[in-house]
């Protein structure tokens, strides 16, 4: 990655936790810890890793995205709105009554989204799915869902894990938010799920593990990927964050799983983020 393109990713996803503290804080509801967290991984995605066309969101040949995550929406939205799909400026709308951009992710309203998604555990089944229907009919698409650390509780993720393993789902990417933090505390404290690599390698699956706030690491990543096209197993990237990242006082805080920034806040976090998107701009 040239040093271009990684500053203007690292801008990008400036502007994508801009658009997730506009969102929120429009909502005066929402959940912006995991939607922070998750800010690099969606610009990565959206903006270098999928095949995607924002003028014809329902491409056949695309790339899927599910959001199994789904209550991080802010994220997505955001991450869509930047890369063409709906205008920036709707973003505020989040929540409100009449507009398109709901609490959770709605395939059948918001342009670019492939899968509604809300319930935990659900969306990698979604996934796993599309992933088979594309080798099915000898697409070459790729699909990748996003799951949050405390979503590996749901027994249904391992089920659909082993289905995806069981049928070689090599064109299936499983990228797992590990902050640490869900909605009651800290994940090892409310179900420890570790360890995550040898419970997915145990699983059938190929598994890497990379910082998600670093896009040499996540190029690496999703390059093996790539490599492991053809190998019969899917990949799994386990993603270290940090929950509220680029927010001083939400970063590694639980409290902000579920919760809107007030006005002060509001005004504290963006004038955070302007002084980092100056920072890239020199």
């Amino acid at each position: 990655m040239t040093p271009e393109e990684k500053r203007s990713l690292q801008l990008t996803a400036v502007r994508i936790r801009e658009g997730i503290l506009a969102g929120t804080h429009g909502a005066k509801a929402g959940h912006p810890g995991g939607s922070l967290s998750a800010a690099d991984v969606f610009t990565y995605l959206y903006f270098k890793e999928m095949r995607i066309n924002p003028q014809n969101p329902r491409w056949e040949n695309r790339d899927r995205f599910v959001l199994s995550k789904g209550h991080t929406a802010p994220g997505l939205y955001a991450a869509l709105a930047h890369r063409g799909f709906f205008p920036v400026d709707t973003l505020p709308t989040l929540r409100h009554i009449g507009s398109f951009l709901q609490g959770h992710p709605n395939m059948n309203t918001v342009p670019g989204v492939d899968m509604s998604t809300g319930s935990l555990g659900q969306g990698l089944s979604a996934a796993a799915g599309m992933a088979k229907g594309a080798k099915f009919l000898g697409k070459e698409v790729n699909v990748y869902a996003l799951l949050g650390d405390g979503e590996l509780a749901e027994g249904q993720i391992w089920e659909a894990t082993m289905f995806a393993a069981h049928y070689s789902l090599d064109n299936l990417c499983i990228i797992v938010d590990v902050n640490g933090l869900q909605i009651d505390g800290r994940t090892r404290d409310v179900m420890n799920t570790e360890p995550l690599n040898e419970k997915f390698a145990a699983f059938g699956c190929r598994v890497t593990e990379t910082g998600g706030h670093d896009f040499d690491a996540l190029e690496s990543a999703f390059a093996a990927f790539h490599k492991n096209h053809g190998s019969g197993a899917p990949t799994v990237i386990l993603m270290k964050t940090v929950k509220g990242k680029g927010v001083s006082y939400m970063e590694d805080n639980a409290a902000w799983h579920g919760k809107a920034p007030n006005d002060e806040e509001f005004a504290q976090g963006m004038a955070e983020l302007a002084e980092a998107r100056k920072a890239l701009e020199v």
